[in-house]
């Protein structure tokens, strides 16, 4: 009876009752902070992996333009709003997108699929200069490709009458308020990267089964749930470009600074969040 009841007070005691939690808990597993990535690597350029991040970076925003903005096009091309997706289709669409295409292209490139999400990880030191231009090209040139492919299919009379999926700011609020909109947006989303992303909360909370792609898609989605009256969403300026060049009309051009200087404006901010007060490295580095 005694040894019983000894394993019975060894198994009460071999797990504390309160669990550390917050800044507690860092300390439980090792860590070690990995280097930041040089600003140049020249090296990168004679690696096929390079290339082959790069072309699945532009396959991705190629697929993510060719799936949302037809999904766009559904929902104007139709006379009662009640027999569409809607703005909750929409959001599905690109919030879905972006979650299987992270999801699929995340052990390749990082799937990245935006210009301000690569400019954020390289604020960060994530990747080098080198690697991220080549990235924003590739982006580019696959949203690009993504909206043709759409306005062949409906044909460039139609593709026009129905906007072409441009990002514009709506009717009612000002170019302040879209700019605005776009920085809130760009923040929620590449903080979500960050977080969902982050190797010392990975390793600090393996216990916790995290599928990154999903945090990262659904940020997407919330955000276009709340910003489709404003701007049409853009949070992704090679989607705003890629939409615009095939549209190519003069408001949607008027409007397109919104979508580049918002989005990298929120980017900064929240790569400037994570790496200062989140994980506060510059202060690490000086004790």
């Amino acid at each position: 009876m005694e040894g019983k009841e000894e394993d019975v007070k060894l198994g009460a005691n071999k797990y504390s009752e309160r669990q550390p939690i917050g800044t507690s808990a860092q300390t439980d597993k090792d860590y070690k902070e990995p280097p930041p990535a040089p600003l140049f690597e020249p090296g990168e350029l004679s690696s096929w992996s390079f290339y082959r991040a790069g072309i699945a970076e532009f396959i991705a925003t190629f697929l993510f333009l060719y799936i949302s903005v037809l999904t766009v096009m559904g929902v104007v091309k139709s006379p009662t709003k009640c027999g569409t997706v809607g703005i909750q289709g929409i959001a599905w669409a690109f919030g879905g997108m972006i979650f299987a295409l992270v999801y699929c292209t995340a052990g390749i490139s990082g799937g990245h699929i935006n210009p301000a999400v690569t400019f954020g990880l390289l604020l960060a030191r994530k990747l080098s200069l080198t690697r991220a231009l080549f990235y924003m090209v590739m982006q580019c040139l696959g949203a690009i490709c993504g909206a043709g492919v759409v306005k062949g299919f409906q044909g460039k009379h139609e593709f026009t009458t129905l906007g072409g999926g441009a990002n514009v700011v709506a009717h009612g609020y000002t170019k302040g308020d879209g700019l605005g909109a776009e920085i809130v947006g760009t923040f929620v989303l590449v903080y979500t990267v960050f977080s969902a992303t982050d190797a010392k909360r990975s390793a600090r909370d393996s216990h916790v089964p995290i599928l990154a792609p999903l945090p990262i898609g659904f940020a997407v989605f919330l955000v276009h749930l709340a910003t489709i009256p404003i701007t049409g969403t853009g949070i992704n300026p090679a989607r705003s470009l890629g939409a615009a060049i095939i549209y190519n009309k003069d408001h949607a051009w008027d409007d397109q600074w919104i979508f580049w200087v918002g989005p990298f404006i929120g980017a900064a901010l929240a790569a400037l969040y994570h790496v200062i007060v989140i994980r506060a490295i510059p202060f690490k580095s000086r004790s």
